[in-house]
């Protein structure tokens, strides 16, 4: 029978990791067995650890012993608290210059769509936008309509008509933060590479008026943005008509896109997890991250998100961000995030969700290390608002939510033509028109949900190294770039997970 696996990450670390499910009496350091049966992906203390003393994994701070913990004790929640504790921020300090390729080393590059803006799409959908949610029925009908009539099958380079519709749009004030987010979110969908044309359709008398959105970002009609609403079209049925009508006129422009070869300097890829579990950390987070500092040496971006989980690791993006200024957004951001916590009654620590704690995440401080080493090593070259448009190379990081359908909505509205998302439970998620990489963080989720999972970093934990798990990663985002269907587009994922940030009162 083989000897159940543990994982120290650091040698500060007062606590080990249990890779295998541990029985008790099973060895964990010299000297030290496990005092009870450990879940797998749990911790366990590889010494005594008195009450009120920091209890560390990956080297860093993830809590404090509510009590006594003796050395093979079950470390999770019963005998974890949080409290607070000095961070150094050390500002740029371990800033250093993307090194660029390697002596000898290829160009990377992907099969992509070159837009009229010079940006490049990963694929070619037409969209459907609705301004509010009074106007999403017509759009979903709309999108239907034309994919029940077949007529796609005569224009092979179009990937498909998809309707993104959300619940707001109206009830909001017509200045206020609520609406320019999104104001942003919409207008980066309407622009966004992956799309070779966009109709947006409105009510009428919404807060959220599509000519105002025009002028504000100077958007004019064309075969690659149409408008209608139903008030001037006569209603529902009209409305789906017209709506049809203009989707087949921009048909044939949208077709007239074909795939060229591209370097991988323009590819934008968000960064996602969600489900984590005590894996993520040690396989599938740090896997990307390796793959992020690929894709930066090959010119390429990479946006880290979801602020409430980088909190209380915020200190380790300070130290990579290229001056205090780029750092001290980060501190700004997480000071934002706990009033706003504060002013719904919650608080930022409230993390993690149920399923994190039962794959063996104890604490938000513990979720938040493993899930900022999605974005590697490169230094962070900017921090961007929520679905604000991404202006930099490199590794930049962009306000979110935690909630995954948010927090993608927005990175795609900044401009992500790729997207990577991590998973230790199974999340079930897919997304349009940006393809999504599902990468599990152990062997027994790939095998269970395969049909989900497009790579297994659980074999990391059997002997493959970070670095090539990484340029596995690498080499799928390329091939899924260029026209592979990742997993989540074949299970026909992407039309719900259109989820603006709502932020503030309805009204």
């Amino acid at each position: 029978m083989a000897v159940p696996r543990i994982l120290r990450l650091g040698d500060a670390d007062n606590v080990v990791i249990a890779v295998d499910s541990l029985p008790a009496g099973a060895m964990v350091a010299a000297g030290v067995v496990a005092a009870r049966q450990i879940p797998k992906g749990h911790k366990v203390a590889s010494r005594a650890i008195a009450a009120g003393e920091a209890i560390r994994k990956f080297g860093q701070v993830i809590g404090f012993a509510g009590a006594d913990i003796a050395p093979g004790d079950w470390v999770h929640e019963h005998n974890v608290v949080l409290q607070d504790f000095e961070r150094d921020y050390a500002f740029a300090s371990e800033a250093r210059p993307d090194t660029g390729l390697l002596p000898g080393e290829a160009p990377a590059s992907f099969q992509g769509f070159r837009r009229a803006d010079g940006r490049v799409g990963t694929r070619n959908y037409i969209g459907i936008l609705s301004s509010v949610n009074c106007s999403a029925t017509v759009a979903d009908f709309i999108a239907d309509a034309v994919t029940r009539s077949g007529v796609l099958a005569d224009y092979p380079n179009i990937d498909g008509v998809v309707a993104f519709t959300h619940g707001t749009g109206c009830g909001m004030a017509s200045k206020s933060e609520e609406f320019d987010i999104l104001a942003r979110t919409q207008w980066g969908y309407a622009s966004h590479p992956n799309f070779a044309s966009i109709l947006v359709v409105g009510l009428g008398c919404e807060v959220f008026q599509i000519p105002r959105m025009m002028k504000q970002y100077g958007i004019v009609e064309g075969p690659h943005f149409q408008t209608l609403t139903i008030q001037e079209n006569g209603g529902t049925r009209q409305s789906i008509e017209t709506g049809v009508a203009k989707i087949r006129e921009m048909l044939p422009y949208a077709n007239a896109s074909v795939r060229e070869t591209v370097p991988a300097s323009e590819l934008v890829l968000a960064l996602q997890c969600g489900g984590s579990d005590g894996y993520s950390g040690l396989t599938a987070n740090p896997a990307l991250g390796a793959a992020v500092d690929l894709l930066v040496r090959h010119g390429g971006t990479a946006i880290l998100s979801e602020t409430p989980e980088i909190f209380g690791a915020e200190h380790l993006l300070t130290r990579r961000a290229e001056s205090e200024a780029v750092g001290r957004k980060i501190v700004d951001l997480i000071e934002w995030w706990t009033q706003y916590a504060a002013r719904a009654g919650g608080e930022l620590n409230n993390n993690p969700s149920p399923g994190n704690k039962a794959g063996g995440l104890t604490t938000i401080l513990e979720k938040s290390l493993g899930a900022v080493a999605k974005g590697g090593t490169s230094t962070l070259r900017g921090v961007y608002r929520y679905a604000e448009r991404i202006d930099r190379r490199g590794f930049v990081y962009m306000d979110t939510p935690g909630y995954d359908p948010v927090a993608a909505t927005g990175q795609v509205a900044g401009g992500a033509n790729m997207l990577c998302f991590t998973t230790g439970r199974g999340s079930a998620y897919g997304c349009k028109p940006t393809p999504s990489v599902k990468l599990a963080t152990n062997s027994d989720l790939f095998r269970r949900m395969e049909e989900d999972m497009d790579i297994n970093c659980g074999d990391v934990l059997d002997g493959v190294s970070i670095e090539a798990k990484g340029r596995e990663i690498f080499e799928a985002v390329l091939a899924i770039a260029s026209g592979q269907r990742s997993k989540s587009e074949l299970l026909g994922y992407g039309r719900n997970e259109f989820v603006p940030w709502q932020l503030g009162a309805v009204m």
